[in-house]
């Protein structure tokens, strides 16, 4: 299937790597495309890593394994770049879009694996901070991979985080997870 999309999330248990990975196929599903979404779990405790998978295409998904060559990585934790190479599997051309303050150069001189990568980065964890008052990386993420990619559209991230988490959430959080995306979408950079 040439036109699949495939996703790898790196992050640590209690970041929300696993609900990122999933929302996104929900969301990708609610614009009529065909997706996966789902969690490998290292030893199930806060703060270990995990990966997440997303896999988007406008026909039928017929894999269900683990996602070996990715188009597209994220990193919800800058910590996990000294211990794995996040890049392991990156297609050729592929993106790398990572929660730091730091830029893409300044990265790609410590981490040689993120030479040649389209690198994007954010701040998610302050921006996550300051809008729903806890460093939660998922979403401000989500915001700045439809920004690097356009994998869905921003209006239908928006739309689906109101209808999706309206009963889970209470208005405060649900609006200010919106407005991380939104704010994520306009402050991710690549270089």
């Amino acid at each position: 299937m040439t036109d699949m999309i495939e996703i790898r999330w790196h992050g640590r248990g209690g970041q929300g790597a696993k609900t990122v990975a999933e929302f996104l196929a929900l969301v990708a599903l609610n614009e009529g495309k065909y997706s996966q979404g789902f969690p490998e779990y290292g030893p199930e405790r806060s703060g270990a890593p995990i990966k997440g998978y997303t896999r988007i295409s406008s026909g039928p998904i017929k894999m269900h394994s683990a996602v070996y060559n990715p188009d597209i990585v994220l990193v919800l934790d800058p910590s996990l770049l000294e211990s794995i190479n996040v890049c392991e599997g990156l297609k050729e051309g592929g993106t790398v879009i990572i929660n730091t303050t730091r830029t893409g150069d300044q990265l790609r001189e410590q981490f040689p694996f993120l030479e040649g990568k389209k690198v994007w980065t954010l701040n998610a964890d302050q921006i996550s901070t300051d809008e729903i008052g806890r460093a939660m990386p998922n979403m401000p993420l989500l915001g700045a991979l439809v920004k690097a990619t356009e994998v869905v559209g921003l209006e239908s991230v928006t739309g689906d985080i109101k209808k999706e988490f309206s009963r889970k959430f209470p208005p405060p959080i649900l609006e200010g997870n919106i407005r991380a995306v939104e704010r994520a979408y306009q402050e991710t950079v690549t270089s």
